[in-house]
């Protein structure tokens, strides 16, 4: 088997999530930070009783959809946050910085993220540093401050503010969904 990355691993548990969180609305307004092909935002529209309207996102144009292409923290900078009632960042790795800046911006509503972290994989040392890591630290051992990244990753969301967190697990990665 490989371990090449794939676009919507556990597809279904991802639909469960979003689907056991979103509320039962006429309109519900989504923005989808990684919107690749749309697949996740695609099958949920089919289940889901209302209608959907997604802002789609991506770094490039990956169907005929339109969407805005580019860099998805510029475009978390400066979209009115406030008419969305879901913000979807469905990232390979770990979307901090996408996170932050939805933080900062005191969005309200929910939040759906991808947490992967490789099996070496290396913690964004801004991270680190809101957890109390000084880059001193951090530069001297890197590998002993990257260990139990989804542990760390809790943390720091509860740092933020989330208190309750409904999560889905296979291994390294992790689907979560909180309220803000």
């Amino acid at each position: 088997m490989s371990n090449l990355q794939t676009d919507n691993s556990y597809l279904a548990d991802k639909i469960a999530l979003r689907l056991s969180m979103i509320p039962s609305k006429k309109t519900l307004n989504v923005l989808d930070a990684f919107h690749g092909t749309g697949t996740i935002w695609k099958n949920i529209q089919k289940k889901y009783k209302g209608n959907i309207q997604i802002t789609k996102i991506d770094q490039e144009q990956k169907d005929d959809a339109f969407m805005f292409i580019g860099d998805n923290i510029k475009f978390l900078s400066s979209l009115p946050l406030d008419k969305y009632d879901a913000i979807d960042l469905d990232a390979y790795g770990i979307p901090y910085e996408q996170l932050k800046i939805v933080f900062d911006r005191k969005f309200k509503g929910i939040v759906f993220v991808t947490f992967i972290q490789s099996v070496m994989g290396r913690l964004q040392n801004n991270f680190l540093n809101d957890l109390g890591y000084t880059d001193e630290m951090i530069i001297k051992c890197p590998s002993l401050f990257c260990k139990d990244g989804q542990v760390k990753f809790l943390r720091w969301l509860k740092l933020n503010g989330i208190d309750r967190v409904i999560m889905r697990r296979h291994a390294r990665k992790c689907y979560l969904g909180f309220q803000i």
